[in-house]
């Protein structure tokens, strides 16, 4: 059984629960999250930290409005990939971290990988795209979609599996 998997059959409601109030707001005292899943506090910490050590938990950020911070376009870019060796993959992965790049993903389909970007003008992105695509040797072609409106923004995984009430 892969890591994953373990951690998703271990996962019993408490766990879920717990999942649900720190993806709303991971500055919740423990307190109050141990009240809301009627357990102690003591075991709300121990649950997190064991969710933590096996990967369930992968991180705790503060997310932060773009338009806020001066960056007030997003980008949506489709890219193929002239060779997909794993090696050219890896090195296109490595390319492709930048902080401009909210998130990358390797896809199947017509393209080989769609980035999400903020950028703060047009000019910011024509020198992001000139550094990351156009100058790049193992990019065939790339696609940017400017986003008009950030409808929905989240990172939230719901914790239930589909088909699966609350055991």
């Amino acid at each position: 059984m892969a890591k994953s998997d373990a951690a998703l059959e271990s996962l019993d409601k408490f766990d879920r629960a717990i999942l649900d109030l720190v993806q709303r707001d991971n500055t919740m005292p423990l307190r109050l999250m141990a009240e809301q899943v009627n357990l102690s506090t003591a075991a709300v910490q121990r649950r997190i930290k064991r969710m933590e050590a096996g990967g369930v938990i992968t991180g705790n950020v503060a997310i932060v409005d773009p338009t806020a911070v001066g960056r007030p376009i997003t980008i949506i870019v489709e890219v193929m990939a002239e060779r997909t060796s794993i090696e050219a993959l890896e090195a296109m992965k490595a390319h492709f971290a930048v902080p401009e790049v909210q998130q990358c993903y390797y896809v199947t389909g017509e393209v080989d990988f769609v980035l999400v970007l903020t950028v703060a003008s047009m000019n910011e992105y024509q020198a992001l795209a000139r550094r990351l695509f156009a100058e790049n040797s193992n990019v065939t072609w790339f696609k940017t979609i400017v986003a008009l409106d950030r409808v929905k923004v989240g990172l939230d995984v719901p914790s239930t599996p589909v088909g699966k009430g609350m055991e």
